[in-house]
Protein backbone atom coordinates (compact mmCIF):
# COMPACT_ATOMS: atom_id res chain seq x y z
CA UNK A 1 0.00 0.00 0.00
CA UNK A 2 1.13 3.54 -0.70
CA UNK A 3 -0.16 6.95 0.20
CA UNK A 4 0.45 10.64 -0.35
CA UNK A 5 -0.31 13.87 1.49
CA UNK A 6 -3.85 15.13 1.83
CA UNK A 7 -4.31 18.49 0.09
CA UNK A 8 -8.00 18.98 -0.59
CA UNK A 9 -8.65 21.73 1.97
CA UNK A 10 -7.35 25.25 1.49
CA UNK A 11 -8.27 26.55 4.95
CA UNK A 12 -5.57 24.53 6.77
CA UNK A 13 -1.89 23.90 5.96
CA UNK A 14 -1.09 20.77 3.92
CA UNK A 15 1.10 19.45 6.73
CA UNK A 16 -1.94 19.43 9.04
CA UNK A 17 -4.17 17.50 6.59
CA UNK A 18 -2.63 14.10 7.22
CA UNK A 19 -2.29 11.40 4.61
CA UNK A 20 -4.56 10.60 1.70
CA UNK A 21 -6.28 7.21 1.45
CA UNK A 22 -3.87 4.29 1.00
CA UNK A 23 -3.94 2.66 -2.42
CA UNK A 24 -1.96 -0.37 -3.61
CA UNK A 25 0.87 -0.28 -6.12
CA UNK A 26 0.86 -3.49 -8.19
CA UNK A 27 4.02 -4.53 -10.01
CA UNK A 28 3.74 -7.57 -12.31
CA UNK A 29 6.29 -10.34 -12.78
CA UNK A 30 9.51 -9.72 -14.73
CA UNK A 31 9.22 -5.91 -14.60
CA UNK A 32 12.37 -3.79 -14.94
CA UNK A 33 12.11 -0.49 -13.05
CA UNK A 34 14.80 2.01 -14.02
CA UNK A 35 16.80 3.92 -11.43
CA UNK A 36 15.05 6.84 -9.70
CA UNK A 37 11.63 6.06 -11.13
CA UNK A 38 8.61 7.12 -9.10
CA UNK A 39 5.42 5.04 -9.13
CA UNK A 40 2.42 6.75 -7.57
CA UNK A 41 -0.24 5.10 -5.36
CA UNK A 42 -2.97 3.20 -7.21
CA UNK A 43 -0.82 2.33 -10.25
CA UNK A 44 -0.56 -1.18 -11.75
CA UNK A 45 2.29 -2.23 -14.03
CA UNK A 46 1.66 -5.34 -16.16
CA UNK A 47 3.99 -8.33 -16.43
CA UNK A 48 7.17 -8.11 -18.55
CA UNK A 49 7.15 -4.30 -18.70
CA UNK A 50 10.06 -1.83 -18.67
CA UNK A 51 10.00 1.54 -16.92
CA UNK A 52 12.70 3.94 -18.10
CA UNK A 53 15.04 5.52 -15.54
CA UNK A 54 13.70 8.67 -13.92
CA UNK A 55 10.11 8.09 -15.06
CA UNK A 56 7.17 9.35 -13.05
CA UNK A 57 4.40 6.79 -13.43
CA UNK A 58 1.00 8.36 -12.74
CA UNK A 59 -1.29 5.80 -14.39
CA UNK A 60 -1.48 2.05 -15.01
CA UNK A 61 -0.02 0.21 -18.01
CA UNK A 62 -0.73 -3.27 -19.46
CA UNK A 63 1.70 -6.18 -19.77
CA UNK A 64 4.67 -5.88 -22.17
CA UNK A 65 4.72 -2.07 -22.02
CA UNK A 66 7.84 0.03 -22.47
CA UNK A 67 7.13 3.32 -20.71
CA UNK A 68 9.09 6.43 -19.83
CA UNK A 69 8.98 10.14 -19.24
CA UNK A 70 7.35 12.67 -16.94
CA UNK A 71 4.58 11.81 -16.81
CA UNK A 72 5.33 8.32 -18.10
CA UNK A 73 3.80 7.42 -21.45
CA UNK A 74 3.66 4.26 -23.50
CA UNK A 75 6.65 4.25 -25.85
CA UNK A 76 5.97 0.88 -27.43
CA UNK A 77 4.74 -2.62 -26.68
CA UNK A 78 7.34 -5.36 -26.23
CA UNK A 79 5.12 -7.91 -27.98
CA UNK A 80 4.96 -5.73 -31.08
CA UNK A 81 7.77 -4.12 -33.05
CA UNK A 82 5.58 -1.14 -33.94
CA UNK A 83 6.73 2.08 -32.28
CA UNK A 84 3.97 4.26 -30.91
CA UNK A 85 6.06 7.39 -30.51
Amino acid sequence: MATSHGHTRTDIPIIAQGEAEERPVKIGNDVWIGTRSIILPGVSIGDHSIIGAGSIVTKSFPAYSVIGGNPAQLIRSRNSLTQLR
